[in-house]
């Protein structure tokens, strides 16, 4: 009985969440395009996102703590590599990584109305999966947003793990990384699967964590070094998966 009410309330808060985002997209999203296209300041892109994100995450009841803020690099572009549990990371993740926090995102999410063009023209980089030319191509453009100054987050599973065993990772945002010279910062992020299982639509209101591992440098490496940084950086993934929830170890 109280697990039946429970999933009732998660489905009414969540319903509430798709409901304020559609909204906020609708409204907020044209209103942004028609600022930072004509003045070229997509800086207003990103501060409407995050309000959108924060109602968005409000309504659902998502909550989340970070520890280990004091290794993102300050004055210059890193790369976020966080592993991936649910739908929710992303929001979670761009809204308490960076404030102006870049994505590698699925090409086939450009079709999203207003979402799609509002990402593009924020700096978000889409890659063609199966593609291999097209996503080599876009894996440039994104190493040439990062040595213009520009934080990227990636999600080197691809896809969305059903365990805290991580799924083999991919080579595109190392090669990126490799060739923008920016540091990597592992980043683990805990309680997606609760906050919403594979399948379903429903956000349950959770409590998440978000670990951020010491910088991994990348300069003067080459491609050649990729198979090596991939390896190294999963190390320190699993590493800190393996840590649980914050306030396990009388953190705050």
């Amino acid at each position: 009985m109280r697990e039946t009410l429970s999933t009732a309330v998660a489905a009414v808060r969540s319903v509430s969440a798709y409901v304020v985002t559609a909204a906020y997209v609708a409204v907020a999203g044209p209103i942004g395009l028609l600022v930072a296209v004509p003045l070229r300041w997509k800086g207003v892109l990103y501060e409407l996102a995050h309000i959108g994100v924060w109602l968005a995450l409000g309504a659902a009841g998502i909550r989340y703590r970070v520890v280990g803020r004091e290794h993102v690099p300050a004055g210059h572009a890193a790369v976020f590599c966080a592993n991936h549990q649910s739908n929710v990371d992303p929001p979670v993740l761009y809204r308490a990584l960076h404030r102006r926090l870049h994505i590698l995102f699925k090409a086939e999410l450009r079709k999203l109305p207003i979402l799609g063009v509002v990402m593009e023209t924020g700096g978000f980089v889409p890659v063609e999966r199966g593609r291999r030319d097209e996503a080599l191509a876009s894996i440039d453009v994104a190493a040439a947003s990062i040595r213009d100054g520009n934080t990227f987050l990636i999600f080197p599973e691809g896809t969305r793990s059903r365990t805290d065993e991580l799924l083999p990772f991919k080579k595109g945002g190392f090669i990126m990384a490799i060739k923008a010279q920016a540091p990597i910062l592992p980043v683990a992020i805990t309680g997606g699967r609760d906050a919403m299982r594979r399948g379903s639509a429903i956000v349950r209101p959770v409590m998440m964590s978000i670990r951020i591992g010491a910088p991994v440098p990348t300069a003067g490496l080459t491609l050649d070094d990729r198979d090596r940084l991939i390896d190294d950086v999963r190390a320190r993934i699993e590493a800190l998966v393996a840590l649980g929830p914050i306030g396990h170890r009388g953190e705050g």
